[in-house]
């Protein structure tokens, strides 16, 4: 049986290190996105495989930093700022993410409309035209409050047709 010379061991053992060392970043980073730090990014090494992750992993990061900014920015813009017609735009999403993109634009449009048909009724009513409802497709409170709306213009045009 061959001996091995101590010095034949060491680049298997650095091999080691150097892989144990990238699963350390890996792990690393992967907790950071979990809890929601996307500034972690891992570098290439120049290994295929290894490189093949960081570049994967450094594009879900990117991914995930655009879709929150997005969600964050529509959801300032309609639900504190007042900004009613905001629309996240995230190019080339597939899969879940595409459905979230599409879910939080039908929600900020349907809002959209829901409020500007609202908006204009009450607008109509303080110019006195008593004639305009609300016609949106509404549901839960806001089904209260366009049924409440319609029930008082049409009180208010009985009583101005009694005057």
């Amino acid at each position: 049986m061959a001996q091995r010379s101590p010095g034949q061991a060491q680049p298997a053992r650095d091999k080691v290190a150097h892989d144990n060392e990238r699963l350390q970043q890996l792990l690393d980073g992967l907790k950071a996105v979990r809890d929601g730090d996307f500034s972690t990014r891992l570098p290439q090494v120049g290994d295929v495989l290894l490189d093949e992750i960081s570049t994967v992993f450094n594009g879900m990061v990117d991914q995930l930093s655009l879709f929150t900014s997005e969600v964050t920015r529509v959801a300032r813009e309609v639900g504190t700022d007042g900004k009613l017609g905001g629309q996240a735009a995230i190019p080339g999403v597939s899969g879940t993410w595409k459905d979230l993109t599409e879910s939080v634009n039908a929600m900020a449009s349907n809002l959209t409309a829901q409020v500007r048909d609202i908006a204009g009724v009450a607008t109509a009513v303080a110019n006195g035209d008593l004639s305009q409802k609300i016609t949106v497709q509404v549901k839960g409170e806001l089904l209260e409050l366009k049924n409440t709306i319609n029930t008082m213009v049409d009180q208010l045009s009985s009583f101005a047709d009694e005057v």
